[in-house]
């Protein structure tokens, strides 16, 4: 007997998804460009029309494609780079991903030298590529060894046959927003833009965008979105050189002036916080379903500051720098942003201010006294901790640590996998000294002493645990 046919739904697509449906492409580096523009429609913006550009459309998912595709095609026809040949470059992730996702599938050896300071999934996303990464510190300036613009020119200094991409001056970079990102913003808004909101990481936006504009349109105004901490936006404001600070946004804001980053171009500057960044970036996506990164956040800040303080009708744009993909373990981790000091918490002046996880909030991580030991290993991992509270019935029966599991399943091979299934119970620690919510960071010293964590009750009721790194975290962000 034959099945009845079931008819397919009718799917009409808007005129708009119709002219999005092409032809394959012939490789997936014909995909970079060309990205769309959103106009943003729930965010308080006075009189004026502001417009974002995703360039997390780009398949390397950030705006810096653009300028790989650039800097790689200017290398070989300049003789630079040959068949084969080492690309080397200093990134903040996103630059070493468009460099790689172009030229790995051309046969190059890419080696990037990183910051410490770069999301996790930036890169786990590098090496998948290909690429070889070698991490560097991010709090030290230029002319110090370990400084990864320095690094990056010392390895492509002494590698032969190395091309050193040097995206802060390359005039390759520029280039690529002068003539493809300028021309397509100025097309999607129909000749009209009234400002343009960048920020500064190696400077190629700006400069890029600001010739095209001047050229064409000499009305439109390139505003500079800059993190607090950055030289730039105070040198503009200022005309003077202060110390540079430190600032947690990745990818944009610099403690000195790359040569590509033409400053003039600039009619006004805005210096950005931290916590107003990854306010903003979050407020992207639950407003408008843009899930953007952390630089994304400066830009929009800046933009919603600019477009406030206009008394005239004006229309201005600015950008989607990277897809918020990279940042999911950062900026859209609500214990990452209040272990940085960027959450909005109700401070005590008591161990409360210490507890990121609580079992109030339904946050803590944990484990039952009857699960396996192979149930509190792998939530160990998991959840990046190295101890559970037990709890039964929502009670605290007891602490599991690392050192708990270890002792308990070490032995002879035969009978190891027996000894993960055995159940908590058989190897926490059920001797617990406890703190109250109300004492005082005092009370955590002689915890740490004794190599324990902090057990912290309110009255009866369990709270949560503190760590000798929680503690680390609060006194640093104590200044």
């Amino acid at each position: 007997m034959s099945k009845p046919k079931i008819a397919a739904p009718e799917i009409a697509p808007s005129d708009s998804a119709r002219s999005r449906l092409r032809p394959p492409y012939a490789s997936v580096l014909d995909l970079i460009g060309q990205t769309p523009v959103v106009e943003l429609t729930k965010f308080d913006i006075g009189k004026c029309r502001l417009f974002i550009k995703l360039e997390s459309q780009n398949p390397g998912g950030s705006i810096k494609d653009r300028i790989a595709l650039s800097m790689i095609a200017a290398a070989e026809e300049q003789g630079k780079l040959k068949r084969g040949g080492t690309i080397v470059e200093a990134t903040a992730g996103n630059t070493g991903l468009g460099l790689a996702q172009v030229g790995i599938p051309k046969g190059y050896r890419i080696i990037l030298v990183v910051p410490d300071k770069m999301s996790r999934e930036k890169i786990q996303h590098l090496r998948a590529l290909g690429a070889e990464v070698r991490m560097t510190r991010s709090d030290v300036g230029k002319g110090h060894a370990e400084y990864y613009q320095d690094m990056a020119e010392k390895i492509a200094a002494e590698l032969p046959g190395a091309f050193y991409a040097n995206q802060f001056a390359n005039p390759a970079n520029p280039l690529a927003h002068e003539t493809t990102t300028g021309p397509e913003i100025f097309q999607q808004l129909d000749g009209d833009v009234d400002a343009v909101v960048v920020g500064v990481g190696s400077g190629g936006t700006l400069t890029g965008l600001g010739r095209y504009f001047a050229d064409v349109s000499p009305k439109t105004e390139m505003i500079l979105a800059d993190p607090v901490g950055s030289v730039l936006a105070p040198l503009i404001k200022t005309g003077k050189m202060i110390e540079a600070g430190s600032w947690t946004v990745e990818g944009i804001g610099e403690d000195f002036v790359p040569p590509n980053a033409d400053l003039s171009l600039v009619k006004k500057a805005y210096s950005i916080t931290d916590k107003q960044s990854m306010l903003a970036v979050r407020d992207l996506l639950s407003r408008e379903g843009i899930l953007a990164g952390s630089s994304s956040g400066t830009l929009l800040s800046t933009a919603l500051r600019y477009c406030r303080e206009q008394t005239v009708p004006k229309r201005v744009v600015t950008f989607v720098c990277d897809s918020g993909n990279k940042y999911l373990s950062k900026v859209f981790d609500d214990f990452w942003l209040a272990e940085q000091g960027l959450a909005e918490q109700e401070q005590h002046g008591d161990l409360r201010d210490l507890v990121m996880r609580t079992l109030r909030t339904g946050d803590i991580v944990s484990v039952g006294p009857d699960e396996s030991l192979l149930n509190a290993y792998g939530r160990m991992r998991r959840s990046d901790v190295s101890q559970l509270p037990v709890l039964d019935d929502g009670k605290l029966v007891g602490i599991v640590d690392e050192s708990d599991i270890l002792a308990h399943v070490e032995g002879p091979y035969d009978s190891r996998w027996d000894r993960f299934k055995a159940p908590v119970r058989t190897a926490m620690t059920s001797n617990l000294h406890t703190l109250q919510a109300s004492q005082t960071l005092d009370a955590l010293l002689p915890v740490f002493d004794r190599n324990e964590v902090a057990i912290v009750f309110d009255g009866d009721e369990f709270i949560g645990l503190i760590t000798r790194i929680d503690l680390i975290n609060h006194l640093r962000r104590a200044r």
